[in-house]
């Protein structure tokens, strides 16, 4: 069997195929029985869940299983209506339309699929012409939506969504088994004991956890070997700066930053050189998931006892 080089070249396009998210699995399982029985297309729906969890992969398998044909897009690309009704008029009868980081679809557009999902038509502008505005029928097709924050989309919008899927992070014993799953797919062959080691490495997403075997991969055929060991993996790891739970440079660089009693937010920002936004949004949303940061009445930050353990524990690997 040949081997393939890239970690997303395979992937589950069946619905027994998913790991974990045990609850979306039944829901989408459900409203696809009712979609068959019924000779229908499957229901709107909105996923909800933080990056990497799996909503993207679960939209793929919905049109595969219906056997569609999947539009996908962003968010940020509907700018224009023009944009929004190319992406409409596209599609045909129980088609797939999946838009990722559908937070960012611009409001004006937002409304205008909220039109097109009830009437199932779009409206065409008479523009200078002075012309009627006309109308075209669109197929009857299966929107998808996915978000990090749905409370972004128009709330009419959210109430056109028949079901509603939330996503949630993974347990390690599930990532072992989605690396597992892929690495075998792929025809990597990979020491048992290397399997958790990535889980406990990413922070409950499938995203980071299949990116890091594909780094152990990586430091392996260059090493001339055919199957990733843990000294692979720790040499990835030390090639990226993660430590044993995953933390980047800039995480650990947090740490220390607040491991001294409590910092506000502009100071910790300043110090990372990144905007305060990104700070609060992205570098810090593990930490305080894990317990190792906290924040005070006045929501200044400070590293919890966890945190210390943490970085004593890391000062000591490093030693």
């Amino acid at each position: 069997m040949t081997r393939s080089n890239e970690i997303n070249d395979v992937s589950p396009t069946s619905l027994n195929h998913l790991i974990g998210q045990r609850n979306v699995i039944e829901q989408v399982r459900v409203a696809l029985e009712a979609s068959f029985a019924d000779n229908r297309p499957f229901d709107h729906c909105l996923c909800v869940g933080p990056a990497g969890v799996g909503k993207t992969q679960t939209a793929k398998v919905i049109a595969a299983e219906m056997a569609s044909e999947f539009h996908e897009v962003l968010g940020q690309a509907l700018e224009r209506a023009a944009d929004l009704n190319a992406l409409l008029l596209a599609a045909k009868d129980k088609d797939v339309i999946f838009i990722d980081e559908a937070a960012l679809i611009p409001s004006e557009q937002q409304h205008a699929l909220l039109i097109a999902l009830d009437q199932r038509k779009i409206i065409l502008a008479g523009g200078k012409t002075g012309r009627s505005p006309q109308s075209l029928p669109l197929a009857s097709f299966s929107l998808v939506m996915a978000t990090t924050d749905q409370y972004r989309l128009i709330p009419p919008l959210i109430d056109r969504m028949r079901l509603v899927l939330n996503f949630q992070f993974y347990h390690e014993h599930e990532l072992v088994e989605i690396t597992r799953q892929r690495l075998r797919a792929l025809n990597w062959p990979v020491d048992e004991e290397v399997l958790p080691l990535i889980a406990q490495r990413s922070r409950g997403v499938p995203r980071l956890a299949l990116r890091l075997a594909q780094a152990a991969w990586r430091v392996a055929r260059s090493e001339g070997e055919l199957r990733i060991t843990a000294k692979n993996l720790e040499r990835a790891c030390l090639l990226e700066q993660l430590d044993a739970l995953g933390l980047g440079p800039l995480e650990q660089q947090y740490l220390r930053i607040v491991k001294d009693g409590t910092s506000r937010l502009n100071v910790i920002a300043s110090r990372l050189g990144l905007p305060p936004r990104t700070v609060s949004q992205v570098t810090e949303q593990f930490l305080i998931r894990m317990g190792f940061v906290d924040k005070d009445e006045h929501g200044r930050r400070f590293l919890t006892r966890k945190g210390h353990e943490h970085l004593s524990t890391s000062r000591q690997h490093d030693d």
